[in-house]
């Protein structure tokens, strides 16, 4: 393919400048097995799967910041039927004032979110207008918790000018309780996510804003095709605590959260220095990223520079769109991967409140350089003990498709590009912004589903063959928050060691499997599992067969 024979003359051309200058990490990136050893391989499930979602980003041609962000996806389980539901954002046309190209027919009925119920049979059903989730709104994101601790997955959509706050009925509808929850945010929202932050068994939530968002604002250069994030002002962030009675007060302010503009893309939340309380990681638009530190008392500091995760490689402000918390060494430690629109970055945590980037000394990095990358996650794809990097790409300001990539894991922070030999899916170009990840089949291997920009969506169904054996672990939390969101899991099988905590929003714009994979390779049981509980409790189970989900409830 041509892009990757570009790749391959790149990284020889970088090989030889760095004979000079750092030989030993430029040859852990070249020095990898054949690809042919890869054993992962994904297809497009779409169609057989009854999905047939379009992304619109509702004008005839792109020509804005708003319509070249895409939108995002979640898998959650909203009728607790053990099955993976899908539910995915859209834009839609707006006032022709918004869009410089504006349709001139729009559609009847319009573009609009949707939510596919999955029917245990390889296929899903739209249930959306059933469900009450059409709202009239240019949709961006979406992130998904139970909020109330009622036994059922509430959701949270973002879109440019409103967010909405659905709380699940529990009988297949939703119910829009914006309002009542006191959930107000002005502006454009994008992606958010679920913490409980001060661990008082209720999820708070965290909601990111981009920009100051002018759609009459037409000044740029005509190379860009529209105004970039730097030609709008930024924003600050909010944080909302929940008060456990269905209501959340805005603390923002008080947290030390909104004292930071940002252009803020992707959020997670996870425990990343292993004290026990919910840091925050905001990858932001050119604009340094922020990483706010849980000070235990109702308050943040943000220590992205301090730590070494505010900026590119060199220094720059990226274009940073998916931030991951994963123990990419099985050394019980969170490190970090974050999409941009560069080299990707792979940050080692140090342990010490800082992280080292490994994403040039692996050959990471290298081989994302000529792509813009968006949707990510890091699974084990193979169930060899080992995680691997699954990594979607799209042209940035122009609709110009491109393949994608896939890493291997390789063991000890190394990885191999296994690309091309895994699937017409990963191969086929397109436009990619969101995707969420998760085993909507039960079959105990991860799949995806993306979205592409002002295109057709795919289910990528993980087809792989002799994979290993895994576990995947719901958690049900009694005294700690129900779904178990800030509970870290700790896996210990042969000499297979990973640690994993239960996060909500990860990646682009997206929210992946709630359940916790982990694949172990050849032992069919696993010898040890500790889960350290945001309650504070610890839990020990041992001699649990794989190949299976296992439900842990905290004990009351």
């Amino acid at each position: 393919m041509l892009c990757r024979s570009i790749l391959l003359c790149f990284v020889s051309s970088v090989l030889a400048t760095a004979q000079t200058s750092s030989p030993s990490a430029i040859a852990t990136g070249v020095s990898l097995p054949s690809t042919s050893k890869s054993s992962i391989r994904f297809e497009d499930a779409s169609d057989r799967a009854g999905i047939n979602f379009t992304h619109s980003f509702g004008s005839a041609k792109l020509g804005s910041l708003l319509e070249g962000t895409g939108a995002g996806c979640v898998w959650f389980d909203f009728n607790n039927d053990g099955l993976l539901d899908l539910y995915v954002a859209n834009g839609r046309p707006l006032d022709d004032a918004t869009h410089p190209f504006p349709l001139k027919e729009k559609p009847v009925p319009p573009p609009h979110n949707h939510l596919y119920r999955n029917d245990g049979n390889g296929r899903f059903t739209d249930v959306t207008d059933k469900a009450g989730l059409n709202p009239d709104m240019y949709s961006i994101a979406v992130t998904a918790a139970d909020y109330d601790n009622d036994g059922f997955v509430d959701l949270l959509v973002t879109a440019y000018g409103r967010t909405i706050l659905y709380h699940n009925d529990g009988n297949g509808h939703f119910t829009d309780v914006t309002e009542k929850a006191n959930i107000k945010v002005e502006g454009w929202a994008i992606s958010s996510t679920w913490l409980d932050y001060d661990r008082d068994g209720c999820l708070d939530l965290f909601v990111g804003r981009y920009v100051k968002f002018d759609p009459k604002y037409r000044a740029y250069y005509a190379a860009d095709n529209y105004p970039g994030p730097l030609d709008y002002e930024g924003e600050t962030n909010k944080l909302f605590h929940n008060d456990c009675n269905g209501t959340f007060a805005e603390v923002s302010e008080k947290s030390g959260i909104g004292n930071y503009i940002g252009r803020t893309m992707g959020v997670t939340a996870a425990d990343f220095d292993n004290d026990g309380w919910d840091d925050i990681y905001v990858a932001n638009d050119r604009t340094e990223n922020f990483l706010f530190h849980n000070k235990h008392d109702g308050t943040f500091e943000e220590i992205g520079n301090d730590s070494g995760t505010a900026y590119g490689q060199n220094g720059e402000s990226t274009s940073s769109m998916g931030p991951v918390f994963a123990d990419l060494e099985g050394r019980g430690m969170l490190d970090l991967f974050v999409s941009d629109g560069h080299y990707n970055r792979m940050l080692r945590n140090t342990g010490k409140l800082t992280f080292e980037d490994i994403g040039a000394g692996n050959g990471v990095s290298q081989a994302n350089a000529q792509y813009v990358s968006w949707g990510t996650s890091v699974y084990d794809f193979d169930n060899d003990g080992l995680l691997d990097v699954l990594i979607f790409h799209g042209g940035l300001i122009h609709l110009i498709p491109q393949e994608h990539t896939l890493f291997q894991g390789l063991g000890n922070g190394k990885f191999a590009d296994v690309s091309e030999n895994a699937g017409a899916v990963i191969n086929d170009r397109t436009v990619a912004r969101g995707a969420c990840f998760g085993d909507y089949d039960n079959d105990g291997k991860i799949d995806a589903f993306l979205v592409n920009l002002g295109a057709k969506a795919k289910l990528v169904h993980n087809v792989s063959s002799g994979t290993g054996h895994w576990l995947a672990i719901k958690l049900v939390g009694t005294r700690s928050n129900r779904d178990g969101i800030g509970a870290k899991v700790e896996v210990f099988a042969g000499a297979k060691h990973e640690l994993q905590e239960r996060v909500a929003e990860s990646g682009y714009l997206s929210q992946n499997d709630p359940r916790l994979h982990f694949g172990i390779g050849s032992a069919a049981v696993v010898d040890r599992i500790l889960v350290k509980w945001p309650s504070g409790r610890e839990q020990t189970l041992e001699n649990q067969p794989a190949d299976r989900v296992l439900t842990i409830e905290e004990p009351k």
